[in-house]
């Protein structure tokens, strides 16, 4: 046995006393080692928002130690445009943690001879996971990227599978395959591409994570009507992918300029609609989904902070002393989108403070939306359909 192999058999091991592999896609896990996925160099944060390479030919122990933990390894950075000599910003693909994979591979509920649609290539190891669950020639895996679609069907030709690896966008699905029994998405996205839903079977399922420009970090689970709709339960607000290219959330700059805010004050703490509850930050999301947050450290070393909120022409920030029991609160623009944020945690509180997992999202031909317990009673931003 090679130090990859007995590496691959102990992270199998691990996951699986720890209860995150399914015994069913231990196998799969087996016969499809994450080591032959991984490329040569891969990408760690180094700090600052930069993220540096770290080659395998450079220290192939530390290297293989890296692909069988059980962490997300970043693959790409800049869409490809950082050659590997220099340094990225922006983690555009990756490989996941070995427990999230196992997670939604269960969540997926595959059996032998199933067609699968998979959105997103990536590295291919998804796919290979796939093939050896459902049977080759039931996979078809969908990459926008072309450079990545290339080195995935490489590492899956030598890993011994071949699913369909088609490049294009994964957004229009693939109709030459179409019924699909399962279709399961690897990148977050805002809204549902209903072509998606056309191209599963009635009674099939859509997995994906899902989130609004607020919160990424949520899942779900669809399941295809015969009326071309789908309705489904969120089942995790922990677990956030990168965006789908074309619904990438944008990131707003600072304004230099605070002039003609118009000024309050909070006794809400930012952590509570931001950071301190999941369940509070996925439901303010679905209420005011287009705002942008970000955090930003005062600098001092202390824990003063401000919290910052963005859509369109209009912003918010409010300043956060630590110990402090009020705020400050700047507001600019058309909206006062503090207040809005303020509002949607009052009525999270109000609603009984719901988990996730009482939230569902249903998907027609004509719109999308989130509800909660049931279709009927839809959620969104105050106002809106």
């Amino acid at each position: 046995m090679t130090d990859a192999e007995a590496l691959n058999r102990r992270l199998v091991d691990e996951l699986a006393a720890a209860g995150a592999l399914p015994q069913e896609w231990r196998a799969p896990f087996l016969a499809a080692p994450r080591h032959l996925f991984v490329p040569r160099v891969i990408w760690e944060d180094a700090g600052g928002g930069t993220l540096t390479p770290r080659r395998r030919d450079e220290n192939p122990a530390a290297w293989l130690s890296a692909v069988y933990a059980d962490e997300a390894i970043v693959t790409q950075v800049d869409d490809g445009a950082t050659p590997d000599t220099g340094t990225g910003s922006r983690v555009t693909s990756s490989i996941s943690k070995p427990s999230i994979v196992a997670r939604m591979l269960g969540d997926l509920e595959v059996e032998r001879g199933m067609r699968v649609l998979e959105i997103g290539t990536g590295t291919g190891w998804n796919a290979a996971l796939l093939t050896h669950a459902v049977g080759e020639g039931n996979v078809t895996t969908v990459e926008v990227d072309g450079v990545l679609a290339e080195r995935a069907r490489t590492a899956l030709a030598g890993a011994g599978v071949s699913p369909l690896v088609v490049t294009g966008d994964g957004a229009g699905g693939y109709p030459p395959g179409a019924p699909y029994d399962r279709v399961i998405a690897t990148a977050s996205v805002r809204v549902v591409p209903y072509p998606w839903v056309t191209q599963t079977r009635p009674g099939g399922l859509i997995l994906s994570p899902w989130g609004t420009a607020y919160d990424n970090g949520a899942l779900v689970r669809l399941t295809v009507d015969d009326r071309g709709a789908a309705y489904g339960p969120f089942l995790d607000n922990t677990i956030a992918f990168m965006w789908v290219r074309a619904q990438r959330v944008p990131r707003p700059a600072v304004p230099a300029h605070l002039a003609g805010v118009a000024e309050s004050t909070t006794t809400l703490h930012p952590d509570a609609v931001a950071f301190d509850d999941y369940d509070a930050r996925f439901a303010v999301g679905v209420r005011v989904p287009d705002v942008v947050t970000r955090f930003e450290d005062a600098g001092d070393g202390g824990d003063d902070f401000t919290f910052w909120a963005f859509s369109g022409a209009s912003w918010a920030r409010v300043d956060v002393i630590d110990g402090a029991v009020s705020h400050r609160v700047r507001q600019h623009g058309p909206r006062a989108l503090w207040t809005e944020i303020e509002a949607a945690y009052r009525w999270w509180e109000e609603a009984g403070r719901p988990e996730t997992g009482r939230f569902g999202l249903a998907v027609t031909a004509d719109r999308q939306y989130v509800y909660l317990d049931s279709p009927g009673t839809p959620v969104g931003r105050p106002g809106s359909r």
